[in-house]
């Protein structure tokens, strides 16, 4: 893992893959920042595309390393967790490129080490002033009444193709959108996801160490169904 300078992942289920273009399209951009040559990275997704099985769970990632080197890791996908246990860093989000997927796994990764250690199973990640911005590998949504919120897209954080995939499902459905920069008790009673393309959307059932109270989860099942019938 070291030495990335790009990388994306996405579920494939039997083949089929939920907003596959975008992934493209996101890793694309980054390469193409560092001067990959288009006709390699299209040679490089045929690669792709038939080195993915085309039965069963995967969760491939492609990379660009140090080196420019374009390589694809091929990893079974893990069973679907329709919720999870968040826990809030205490340290200010570690991360040196942000709005990139790739350069700072590792010290993501080790953040979630962390927070399995405190009995949770994603780390969520605060600016130096305490307002929150995503988990360490996951897009933070939460419900203030029948509107949904998640961090301003001009955030340091990624541009999460599931969060994306959602706001536009809450549109579509008639359903508000806010973006505002929340502080933890500002979650306290609230229904809380964290997204991404491997789980779709978990709802928060509990935050560790003293973070703020849970909310119910009545939406969760629901909008993950409108999820799926993307795919």
């Amino acid at each position: 893992m070291t030495g990335l300078l790009a990388a994306d992942s996405w579920l494939v289920v039997d083949g089929r893959v939920r907003a596959v273009e975008r992934h493209w399209a996101r890793f694309s951009g980054a390469c193409g920042e560092h001067g990959v040559d288009l006709d390699a990275l299209a040679t490089f997704r045929a690669d792709v595309e038939r080195a993915v099985p085309a039965r069963g769970r995967w969760f491939p990632r492609v990379e660009l390393r140090a080196d420019g080197e374009l390589a694809l890791r091929v990893r079974p996908a893990p069973r679907r967790e329709p919720s999870v246990v968040a826990w809030i860093a205490d340290v200010p989000d570690p991360r040196r490129s942000p709005r990139r997927k790739g350069p700072d796994l590792e010290r993501l990764a080790a953040l979630r080490e962390r927070a399995g250690a405190h009995g949770a199973g994603e780390a969520v990640l605060a600016d130096a002033d305490g307002r929150l911005l995503e988990g360490a590998f996951t897009s933070l949504l939460w419900w203030e009444g029948e509107t949904l919120c998640a961090v301003p897209d001009d955030a340091p954080i990624l541009p999460g193709i599931t969060r994306a995939l959602l706001f536009e499902l809450a549109r579509g459905d008639g359903t508000a959108v806010e973006q505002r920069r929340p502080e933890p008790r500002e979650l306290a009673g609230r229904e809380t996801w964290l997204v991404s393309a491997l789980h779709g959307l978990r709802a928060v059932t509990r935050w560790a160490d003293g973070g703020p109270e849970p909310g119910g989860t009545p939406r969760a099942a629901r909008w993950q169904h409108m999820l799926d019938d993307l795919a």
